[in-house]
Order: structure tokens, then C-alpha cells, then sequence
């Protein structure tokens, strides 16, 4: 039977949200700082440092606590919201991605990151495979790049023609104006880097054998014609920049503050409100002295390695 013993539950308790705070620490290694083989700081912290860093957890736990009252609003109200996120490679928009959706329901709040077009995909109207993903009432999409790859990537990599870019800017003032006229709420973040920063996230990916998957021949390309794409995205926030649907843009070259900045100004762009929970009051497991559990057979269990 299960312990009944009100300290030791507690002790559980704690112990459970202890282990949920370390998952968040764990995702932190993705910014290797620590030695892979180790485990060990790659090099000491100043006590200013280590300030810092605890003061980023607890501001992005509140900030996380803020988007789960979002999350309820949103379910409750109906609402449905868009959110984009651009930018060049590695500026960030993984991460903060990452962190948005952390502590939220997946089936409220779902990551969107479409492949390149296949070829039947190539032959449709260009926003038709962005239009099955779009939120119904009381859901948030976060759109891991998205129609806007028009506008850079396809542009600058030849993957489009001039007609076909020209008609994207001709049609996606009016497709983003439908979406709001239908109630959808369309937020847009490009995420901003310097050319020294992105050179140093991606010699970073090369050395690290935990992160060269996330570097294709197309994000190396990218990195040669780094010009091409400042070209392109400037024509792009300039022709795209709308009142039902502006740009903001996130000062990405320090990843912990791009990840705070961006969670806080997109908590200002939806007007949430607390909705009140009934109490929860967890029910009594009911006993039945006909049953007996079946043990499990050994050769289907997983063996403890650890």
C-alpha cells in the first residue's frame, strides 16, 4: 500500500519538484558549459558569474510561470495565437523555443518545423502546408521558421524565381491581414546576431560532437553568403512590416537574455488574465480484495544498468 505518512509525502513531493528543476539544469548543457567527458565547469566562475546565472533561473522560472497562465487563459478564452520565429542560423530561436514550450501543454502549445517542400508540396499554393498547422480555439503554434523562408532562404539560395518571390510579398500582407481578420493573433520575431557571434556558434557546433548534426551543407552555405542574407532580410522587414502583423526584433548575441527578453515582450502581446482553478482535491484509490497484481515477466523487463 502506499505510504500514508504526511512528512514522508511531502518529502516526495519536493523531491519530484527538485527533479523537474534539474531537468531544466540538464537542458541548460546544451550551452556546453560544462566538459563533456567530465562534467566539470570548462573553466571556474567568478562569484559574478555564478550570480548571474542563478539570477537567469529564477527569472526564466517566473517568466515559465507567466506562460502556464497564458497557457490556462488561452484555453479558456478560445483564443488562438501564431508566433514566427526567424532569424539566421544559430541566433537562438531553438532555445527560446525550447524554454516557451517547456512547461506548457503540448496539446495546447505545439512546435511547428517544417521540412523543405517535397514535390507535390512544391506544386500547391505556397502557404497551403503552413495553413493545416494554424491553431484552432485555445491553441498556441510556434513556428520554427515558416513561410518566411521565401523571403530568405529560397531567395538567396536560387530556390525560388523572381516572380515567385515577388508574388510572396504581394500576397503575404493580405494572407497575414485574413488570419487576423479571423480572429488569430499573429506575433513575428526575428532573432538578430553579429557576423562574429554567429561564426563562433558554428565553430562551436563543429568542435562538439553532441551538436554537428544540427549543421547541413546549407547552413554552412549560409555562412559564405552572410551578406546576401542581411540584404534579404532587410527588404524582407521592410515589405512585411504591417500593423496587423509587425516584426520584432531580438537582440540575440547573448542567448540567456535573447531567451528572457523574448518570453517577457511576448507576455506583453497577449492581454491573459488569471482564470481561477476549482480547488483539486485528489481522490482515495479504491481496494478490491478479488485483486491481485500479475508480476511482470522477466524477460520484457529493462534491464537495471544503472
Amino acid at each position: 500500500m502506499l505510504q500514508n505518512n504526511p512528512e514522508d509525502q511531502m518529502h516526495r513531493v519536493q523531491r519530484d519538484i527538485a527533479d523537474s528543476y534539474d531537468e531544466e539544469l540538464e537542458l541548460e548543457l546544451d550551452d556546453r558549459e560544462l566538459d563533456p567527458e567530465t562534467l566539470l565547469p570548462v573553466h571556474g566562475r567568478s562569484d559574478e558569474e555564478r550570480e548571474a546565472r542563478r539570477a537567469y533561473f529564477s527569472e526564466l522560472f517566473r517568466l515559465q510561470a507567466e506562460l502556464v497562465k497564458l497557457q490556462d487563459w488561452v484555453v479558456h478564452t478560445g483564443h488562438r495565437v501564431v508566433i514566427l520565429f526567424e532569424g539566421r542560423d544559430a541566433a537562438g530561436k531553438g532555445g527560446v523555443i525550447k524554454r516557451i514550450a517547456q512547461r506548457l501543454n503540448p496539446r495546447v502549445c505545439r512546435v511547428t518545423a517544417l521540412p523543405a517542400p517535397n514535390d507535390r508540396e512544391r506544386t500547391q499554393w505556397y502557404f497551403q502546408r503552413y495553413v493545416c498547422h494554424l491553431p484552432a480555439a485555445g491553441e498556441i503554434v510556434l513556428f520554427d521558421r515558416s513561410w518566411y523562408n521565401r523571403a530568405g532562404v529560397e531567395r538567396v539560395m536560387g530556390f525560388c524565381t523572381d516572380d515567385e518571390y515577388e508574388e510572396f510579398f504581394q500576397t503575404v500582407p493580405e494572407f497575414e491581414r485574413m488570419l487576423a481578420r479571423s480572429g488569430i493573433q499573429l506575433i513575428k520575431y526575428w532573432f538578430s546576431i553579429s557576423d562574429e557571434e554567429q561564426n563562433a556558434r558554428f565553430l562551436a557546433r563543429i568542435h562538439d560532437p553532441l551538436k554537428q548534426w544540427k549543421l547541413s551543407p546549407m547552413d554552412l552555405e549560409s555562412r559564405r553568403r552572410w551578406e546576401e542574407y542581411t540584404k534579404a532580410k532587410e527588404i524582407m522587414l521592410e515589405r512585411t512590416h504591417i500593423p496587423e502583423a509587425k516584426w520584432w526584433v531580438v537582440q540575440g548575441v547573448d542567448k540567456k537574455k535573447a531567451r528572457l527578453n523574448c518570453i517577457a515582450h511576448l507576455l506583453e502581446q497577449i492581454p491573459y488574465e488569471v482564470v481561477e482553478r476549482p480547488a483539486i482535491a485528489l481522490p482515495e484509490r479504491e481496494y478490491h480484495e478479488d485483486y491481485v497484481r500479475r508480476p511482470v515477466p522477466a524477460e520484457i523487463v529493462v534491464p537495471e544498468v544503472y
